[in-house]
């Protein structure tokens, strides 16, 4: 396939191509914010940003042509109604002033360490994101509002739950490991018994995080897995399952059946995709390694295939979800087409949309599949009715496929 049928491809699926930049850059967000022990896999955060970067740079790069101004999506409701119908994003900078400010005083005053750990990062970025909100043009609200979602939601993922259960506690170091005691342990070892690998999840002394006890094949003797809150993958979900949140509230413009199935689908793979992880891990070291590895199978899995799996994981099950579950489609049923609409060819003589007559003096553009319609119309719709192509309306008078 040459650049021009892969530039006319990409130019008709955008959302496939918004959703591949997605995935690559948020897996390199995933690299840094929750990085593989060795510290190796970091390096392919650079190649991945660079990536996404270019596929987002290609969406949003100016045309130079006018396009029907968008319907306001989810996350700019949200906002809005967050906001009180925006009054309050005056406030974002001194909002974003007093995280950064709350998040220094937490560190040097009430935990015992300074250092900047990943929550740390996930709340400083959410307060630059508040700081610079105000300064993105109006022409990219979208991408605006869709950075801002996904890190209003990593937040109340992974930092929020994290804050209560310490101030709960009264110990602003704990270690929590809620989420692998509940969402993670028990299931992967109900999915290692499927598989006919005998364990047993229980609690270990001197930890908080639960343990999974099997006995390699290779090597007879009892070995217990912790599942500590670093090891958990946690944040490696809640990356994922924010981008993913993100991604479907700024895609659609109005609640429907089938965007609370695709919502709730993609947040399961990554959900899935983190059990696989563990599940795999625990396969290798039962199945491969001896006395004389030591275990070293399934730690180096551990250390280099586990976040490996996770990604691989996700693009697919995305990948399926999004072929099978297109975003467009909702488009399409969400919009009702004028009742003047023709089937069969197009005519020449009349307007593919409205069913209206053409004239010189009422500018009108021509698709590539022959059909012609009314500058006006393409304000209404974003499809051709005669092909389904994704158009952009396009200066008076001028003839340009879609």
């Amino acid at each position: 396939m040459g650049l021009d049928r892969w530039t006319a491809f990409a130019e008709r699926h955008r959302s496939l191509v918004v959703l591949t930049a997605l995935l690559v850059t948020f897996g390199a967000v995933a690299l840094v914010l929750d990085r593989p022990k060795g510290a190796v896999e970091m390096w392919f955060a650079l190649p991945l940003f660079a990536a996404g970067a270019a596929l987002f740079a290609w969406v949003l790069w100016p045309t130079g042509r006018p396009v029907a101004e968008a319907e306001p999506t989810l996350a700019t409701r949200l906002i809005r109604f967050l906001t009180v119908r925006g009054r309050l994003t005056k406030l974002f900078p001194v909002a974003g002033v007093a995280i950064i400010v709350a998040d220094l005083a937490y560190n040097f005053i009430v935990s015992a360490t300074p250092a900047f750990l990943t929550e740390d990062i996930m709340v400083l970025l959410l307060g630059a994101t508040l700081l610079g909100y105000g300064l993105v043009p109006d022409a990219y609200t979208k991408e605006r509002d869709f950075v801002l979602v996904f890190f209003l939601a990593l937040n109340a993922i992974l930092v929020v739950p994290l804050l209560l259960v310490r101030a709960y506690v009264r110990d602003f170091d704990a270690s929590v490991d809620v989420y692998s005691w509940i969402a993670l342990a028990p299931e992967t070892g109900w999915v290692l018994s499927l598989v006919g690998v005998p364990n047993t999840v229980h609690s270990v002394t001197g930890l908080t995080a639960p343990g999974i006890s099997f006995t390699p094949r290779h090597i007879g003797t009892e070995v217990t897995v912790v599942i500590t809150t670093s090891c958990s993958g946690i944040y490696t979900f809640g990356i994922f399952a924010s981008a993913f949140l993100s991604f479907v509230l700024t895609e659609y413009a109005k609640p429907s059946r089938r965007m609370w199935i695709f919502l709730g689908l993609g947040l399961f793979a990554a959900y899935a995709a983190n059990i696989l992880r563990i599940v795999v891990i625990v396969l290798v070291g039962y199945f491969t390694d001896t006395t004389a590895t030591d275990l070293q199978n399934m730690l180096v899995t551990h250390s280099y295939a586990g976040w490996i799996i996770f990604l691989a994981w996700t693009a697919l099950f995305w990948g399926l979800l999004f072929k099978f579950l297109p975003l467009g489609k909702e488009a399409e049923a969400a919009e009702p087409m004028p009742e003047k609409v023709h089937a069969g060819p197009p005519r020449k003589s009349a307007c593919a949309i409205c069913g209206g007559i053409l004239s010189p003096a009422i500018p009108a553009t021509r698709c590539a599949c022959g059909a012609y319609q009314h500058q006006a119309c393409l304000l209404t719709t974003a499809r051709c009715p005669g092909c389904g192509r994704v158009h952009r309306a396009v200066p008076a008078g001028a003839a340009e496929g879609c």
